[in-house]
Parts: structure tokens; C-alpha cells; sequence
């Protein structure tokens, strides 16, 4: 094997870690990362208006000098795992050929989906087509590619093709590249479970220090903030959907009250960890999503729906080079409002759905990592966009439902369902899948988290989880109530940009690792 596989030293793999009050953290990482996440909360709640003035100013700094970055980036990885999985590499089994994988795909693939972007979905399944639609029938500055203005086909049709951009193979791709890294150097490499260990091939024993911690540091920081803008989305639009159907009054308590009984339920589901919670959990939601999404199928235009499955994937692909380009947008409107802030947020995520993937991914091929990582959970997207983001456009050329279009995100997946029979218990069914994958998301979130500040150490005591639960809470509610959906945005974007450059290089450590291992089979 290379050199720098032969230079590997067991024994600075946890010696950052320290016992501080009880608890097994890398004080270097760990107190930064807590100060940090203080500050913003007291910041948020002393001055809600100056905090929401610069998380607003940030994103404006980032999108208007930064957006050919953060979507070349996202090209850049794409190609990455498709490279990676078409070649002898892809064959590599994740932890040794005798490893074996601990869940069954079922629970596996549920985990990946309900983890990485369940919440999102269900948020922006109907808003984000039904927007590109109007802009796009209008050819309004916002419309994506220009829009196709009074051709309602043509419009319908790109509006879907540019949702299922922003959903599908490249966000995937982000999650998948740090998986890989994470569960490669881990399980075939025996390094912590830490987004250092990916550049050990780059950087050797630094990595046990100040850059390694620097790394660190940023990741948990992306973290907090990409899981903090999912959570504050979801309880806005689960607050919506109990405004909607029961007529609640949403309000800053209410919301605080709302948090509140999700944060108790998904401290017991971290209590239970992996195995007793989030599984179980997943696996529940993955459920109740399909019945909904057959529900919404079976009631709705069902064979122009089937239909349009097909020709929404053909569309995306032949706009994908279009969409995907970085340089002399003129759709200034859709490219930076949607897809520049959505590769940022996914970019945030990174860390804690990579970790989170590496931790249930054990025995399984670097092909078929990145295809259940990558590939299924895009198809399973673009089911879900193309049900519901073209039942709701075909509601509004029908007639059916002319306000779908004026009502805000949060409240028009509840606008379409009224629409359709049993409008109250489908509403209520959302309002339980949004609070599942709000509970999943936040749990996983918190485990991930707790385990980056800990060297890499997974047997960490619960209050110590417990810390890190109410951080990620505590900064989505105070950039939910001080800022809106603005300061969450803004929140991830600011965090998104230096890790993307960050998983960049890591893509170099990842393809040295692989090769170190592909030259080893041959040669044994």
C-alpha cells in the first residue's frame, strides 16, 4: 500500500479527547462549537433585528460573489460518485469482503431517506413546482431558463424539471461523498468516525491537531445551522397545517409549545439511539409517506400522473446541463433563490447525513453505497415531486384550486389536500409525517453532532446528546421567531460555503484511500 497507509498512528487517534464534567469530548472542537452556538442564540433573542439584518446581509454576500462556487462544487461531486461507482473502485466493500451489512435495505434505505431530506420534501413538494409554474407561465424574472410564458404545458413541464434539479442527483451526491469518506476511513481504515480522518492521506498526523479541529469546527458548525433551517421548516409548517385544519393561532408561544413536546419526544428517541429510535421511527414515516403519496395518486389525475413520472425524468435530464451551469445565468431569480440557497443547505448537511449514512452502511459496496445514497432516493424524489407538484398545477389549470398558487409554502401542501376526499384526515396525516421526520432529523442530527465533538467516540453519556439537542433546537427557534425563513436560510448558506471547498479536497483524501485499498486486493 502507499506510504501514507503505512504511516497511519493508532495512538493519536483520540488523544484530543478529554473527560470534562462526566462527559468524553475533544475540548477543541467541542467548546468552540458550543460557545459559538451561545452566542448566536443570545444575539438572536437581545436583538432580533440587527441578528436578522446580518444573517439577511450574509446570504446577500454569499449568493451575489459566491454562486459559480457553490454550484460548480455541486457539479464537481456529482461527477465524483459517478466516476467512483462505474469504476473497479465501486467494488470495494465498505469495512473488509467479510463485512456484513447490520440493517436490511428496507431499514437502510428508509434511514437515508428520513435523515437526509424527508422534511424538505414534504414542505417544498408542492410550493417549489407550483411556483415555478406561475413564474414560468408569466415569464416573470423569477421563472427558471427564462420560463415559457403562456404555454401552460411547456410550463408545467419546466417548472417540474427545475424542482426535480434542486431534489435529486446533486444534492444526493453531496450526501453521498461524505458518507463514503466517512465510512471508508472508518470502517476499512479503523480511524475515528470524523471528518478529519478523510484527510489524513493529504494532510498525515495534522490532522490530529489545529487543522484537523479547524475541520472540525466548521462541520459541526454547518451542521447545526443545516439541521436548525429543516427544523425551523418544519415546525413552521407543521404550525401552518394545525393553524389550517384546527384553526390554532400561530403564534411564538404556540410555535415554542410545538418545539417543545417535539424536543421531549426525540430526546426519548435519542435515548433509544439508532437501533430503539431512529429506526423505528424511520421505518414508520416511510409508510405514511407512501399511503399519502398513493393516497394523493389514486385521487388525483392518476394516469396523466404515471404518465408524466416518465417525461419528468426526460425533461430533467436533457435541461440538467442547462440548470446546472454556473456561469451567465440570466434567471438570476430561480438560480439564486432556489438552487444556489439549496446547494448551500445541502452542502451544511453534509456532515451529519454523511456520518449518519457511514453509520449504518457498514458491509456494504462502494457501488452500492453510492447507489442507495444517490440513485434511489433521486427516484424516489421525483415520485414524490411529480405526484404532488403535478396534481397541484393540474388543481390550478382545472380550476379546482385558483388560490393553490397565491398561498404561501408552508400552507399549500394543506390547500391541495382540501381539494382532494377525507381533506381532514390527510391534513392531519402531513401534520404527523412533517413532526416524524422533524423527530428523525433532529435525533440523528444530535447524535452526529455529539459524535464530531467527541473525537469520533459514539458512547457518549445522553446528557452530554442532550446538549447538543437543545443547541440545534435553540438556534432554530430563535432564527425562526427573530428572522424567519430568511435568517434560516441565510444561517445555512454562511456555513455552506467554506465546507464546500472543505469537501472538495476531501474528495482527493477519499480517491487515495479507495486506491490504496484497490492496489492492495491486486496485489494479496
Amino acid at each position: 500500500m502507499s506510504d501514507w497507509t503505512r504511516d497511519i498512528d493508532p495512538a493519536g487517534y483520540g488523544q484530543s479527547n478529554r473527560r470534562w464534567g462526566g462527559m468524553i469530548v475533544n475540548p477543541a472542537v467541542f467548546f468552540p462549537t458550543a460557545i459559538i452556538s451561545l452566542a448566536v442564540i443570545l444575539f438572536s433573542v437581545i436583538a432580533p433585528q440587527a441578528s436578522a439584518d446580518l444573517f439577511g446581509a450574509m446570504r446577500g454576500g454569499v449568493v451575489a460573489h459566491f454562486d459559480w462556487f457553490l454550484m460548480s462544487a455541486g457539479n464537481l461531486l456529482l461527477l465524483f460518485c459517478v466516476a467512483v461507482a462505474v469504476s473497479p473502485l465501486g467494488r470495494i466493500r465498505l469495512g473488509g469482503k467479510g463485512a456484513t451489512p447490520d440493517y436490511s435495505r428496507l431499514s437502510w434505505f428508509s434511514m437515508l431517506f428520513g435523515a437526509g431530506m424527508g422534511i424538505g420534501l414534504v414542505f417544498y413538494g408542492v410550493g417549489e413546482p407550483v411556483t415555478h409554474f406561475a413564474s414560468s407561465l408569466s415569464g416573470a424574472a423569477g421563472a427558471p431558463l427564462g420560463g415559457a410564458p403562456g404555454n401552460p404545458e411547456a410550463a408545467r413541464s419546466l417548472a417540474l424539471a427545475a424542482t426535480i434539479f434542486d431534489w435529486s442527483l446533486h444534492p444526493w451526491a453531496i450526501f453521498a461523498v461524505t458518507g463514503l469518506a466517512f465510512a471508508l476511513f472508518a470502517y476499512d481504515f479503523n480511524m475515528p468516525l470524523s471528518m478529519r480522518s478523510a484527510f489524513y492521506p493529504i494532510f498525515g498526523k495534522a490532522v490530529w491537531g489545529r487543522a484537523g479541529d479547524l475541520i472540525e469546527v466548521l462541520a459541526v458548525l454547518a451542521t447545526i445551522f443545516g439541521l436548525a433551517t429543516s427544523l425551523g421548516l418544519g415546525a413552521q409548517q407543521a404550525m401552518a397545517g394545525i393553524t389550517f385544519l384546527y384553526g390554532v393561532t400561530s403564534s411564538p408561544l404556540t410555535i415554542l409549545a410545538l418545539i417543545g413536546i417535539m424536543a421531549s419526544i426525540t430526546f426519548l428517541s435519542v435515548r433509544g439511539g439508532i437501533d430503539r429510535g431512529i429506526r423505528i421511527l424511520s421505518e414508520a414515516n416511510m409508510w405514511v409517506a407512501l399511503a399519502l403519496l398513493l393516497f394523493v395518486l389514486a385521487t388525483g389525475p392518476m394516469w396523466h400522473l404515471l404518465a408524466d413520472f416518465a417525461k419528468n425524468i426526460g425533461n430533467y435530464l436533457k435541461l440538467l446541463p442547462a440548470l446546472s451551469n454556473p456561469v451567465g445565468r440570466s434567471d438570476r431569480g430561480f438560480y439564486d433563490d432556489w438552487s444556489v440557497y439549496y446547494w448551500a443547505w445541502w452542502i451544511s448537511w453534509a456532515p451529519f447525513v454523511g456520518m449518519f449514512m457511514a453509520r449504518i452502511s457498514l458491509g456494504r459496496t462502494v457501488r452500492e453505497f453510492i447507489a442507495g445514497a444517490m440513485v434511489a432516493p433521486s427516484l424516489l424524489g421525483i415520485i414524490w415531486l411529480t405526484i404532488f407538484g403535478d396534481a397541484s398545477i393540474e388543481q390550478i389549470l382545472a380550476g379546482k384550486a385558483p388560490e393553490l398558487a397565491k398561498a404561501s409554502l408552508d400552507t399549500q401542501l394543506f390547500v391541495l389536500l382540501e381539494t382532494l376526499p377525507y381533506a381532514q384526515i390527510t391534513s392531519f396525516v402531513s401534520i404527523a409525517l412533517i413532526l416524524i421526520f422533524f423527530v428523525t432529523g433532529w435525533d440523528s442530527g444530535t447524535l452526529v453532532i455529539d459524535t464530531m465533538t467527541a473525537g469520533g467516540r459514539t458512547d457518549t453519556p445522553l446528557r452530554q446528546k442532550a446538549i447538543w439537542l437543545f443547541a440545534v433546537g435553540g438556534i432554530g427557534v430563535v432564527l425562526l421567531l427573530s428572522g424567519g425563513l430568511n435568517s434560516l436560510q441565510a444561517g445555512a448558506i454562511a456555513t455552506g460555503l467554506p465546507l464546500a471547498l472543505v469537501l472538495l479536497v476531501m474528495c482527493a483524501g477519499t480517491l487515495r484511500g479507495l486506491l490504496a485499498i484497490h492496489r492492495q486486493a491486486r496485489t494479496s
